[in-house]
This record gives structure tokens, C-alpha cells and sequence, in this order.
């Protein structure tokens, strides 16, 4: 279980550098969790400090749930040999599933982090990167209807799950990670499905096709 143990252990503490907050420091202590929404996301980081601030922020975040989800199961070393009785599938799921847990809760930063969706969308590149072009789709069909990036991100992480279901034999490891994942992200936009309930959530008019026209 050294294997596991290590390699879990490295992929949540590579999760917890945190894009928006590590760019901060490199902007001069900039920190984005006081500044609009208060989260350490993509989305408050290109509300708050604009598009390169923001694009940044995203490479960090997608890169490391892609190390997270390939490379490190992946490592080999003279003190690291695999081992045979863990399964390679639920290996990668359980060090993705860390990789985004660190992001949601770092330990670097106090356990405030951001949601956690570019580095599920880092993790599907590399866990299965055909997946990325529905989630994507469903991600940028529901801003354009509803406005709502929370509502969005929650889709786009539950067709993960629905788009392993239509697979032939899909890997029991890898649905297990979307549902137990979706589910997460649920969570993590908790806050946010309450104010859509009370109709103060924020919606980005730029994308949105449904908004209502202002009356001339």
C-alpha cells in the first residue's frame, strides 16, 4: 500500500497549489478570495483581474489535474515500484479524486481553495480525453441558455458519468470517480445553486442568448 499511500498523498498536495493564488503572489500578493465572490477560482480570477490573470490561473489548474490524473500513477522510481495487487484504473481515479479535493481544500492555503472544475476538466483530459468535447459542449450550451456558470459546471461534471454510461463496458473505476465527483461538485457549488434559488446569482451576460432584451 506504499504505492497508493505515496502517490495520493502527492497528487492532493500538488492539487492544494492553488493557480489563482500562486499568480497572485507573482501580481504582488494579489488575493483573489477578498475580492468578488471570494473564491479562488477561474471564474471570480477573469472577474476580478481580467482575462490573462484568468488564462494563467486556468493552465495551472487544468495542468495539474492532468499530472495528477497521468503522470503521477504513472511514476516509477527504484523506491517506487508498482504494485501488483492495485489496480491501475482505480489508481488514476483515486489520485485525480485527490488532485481535485486539494484544490477544493488546500492544505498550502488555510483549506479555502476554489470548486475545482479546471482541474476536473485537466482530469478528464487525462483520464479520457474523448470525453472533453462533450463536457464542453454541455458546459457551454447551459452558460448560453441559462447564464449560469455554476449550473454549467454542474452539468458538465454529471455528463462525465453520462457519457461513460453509453460506453460499452465502461471502467467500473472511472464511473465510480464521476459520480462520487459530480456529487462533489454539487456540493462545492452549494452556495451557489442557493442564491440561483433566490434568484441573486451572478449570470455572464456575454454568453447568455436567453437574457431579456431591453426595451427601447
Amino acid at each position: 500500500m506504499f504505492e497508493l499511500g505515496s502517490k495520493v498523498l502527492c497528487a492532493y498536495l500538488l492539487g492544494s497549489l492553488i493557480g489563482s493564488l500562486i499568480v497572485g503572489q507573482l501580481r504582488g500578493g494579489v488575493d483573489i478570495r477578498k475580492l468578488g465572490s471570494g473564491n479562488a477560482g477561474g471564474t471570480n480570477a477573469l472577474r476580478t483581474q481580467g482575462p490573462w490573470f484568468a488564462a494563467a490561473v486556468m493552465l495551472i489548474d487544468i495542468g495539474k489535474g492532468w499530472i495528477a490524473a497521468v503522470l503521477i500513477p504513472s511514476f516509477q522510481a527504484s523506491w517506487l515500484q508498482p504494485e501488483p495487487l492495485i489496480d491501475r484504473d482505480w489508481l488514476m481515479a483515486v489520485c485525480a479524486a485527490a488532485a481535485v479535493i486539494g484544490h477544493v481544500y488546500p492544505i498550502w492555503y488555510g483549506f479555502r481553495g476554489g470548486k475545482g472544475a479546471a482541474t476536473l476538466a485537466g482530469v478528464v483530459i487525462g483520464l479520457i480525453p474523448s470525453a472533453l468535447p462533450a463536457v464542453l459542449l454541455v458546459w457551454l450550451v447551459t452558460v448560453m441558455l441559462s447564464g449560469f456558470v455554476g449550473l454549467a459546471t454542474i452539468l458538465a461534471v454529471i455528463s462525465f458519468s453520462v457519457y461513460l454510461l453509453i460506453r460499452p463496458e465502461p471502467p467500473v473505476a472511472l464511473l465510480s470517480f464521476g459520480v462520487v465527483m459530480a456529487l462533489f461538485t454539487i456540493y462545492t457549488h452549494r452556495a451557489n445553486i442557493t442564491r440561483m434559488r433566490e434568484g441573486s446569482e451572478h449570470r455572464v451576460q456575454r454568453l447568455w442568448l436567453l437574457r431579456p432584451r431591453s426595451r427601447s
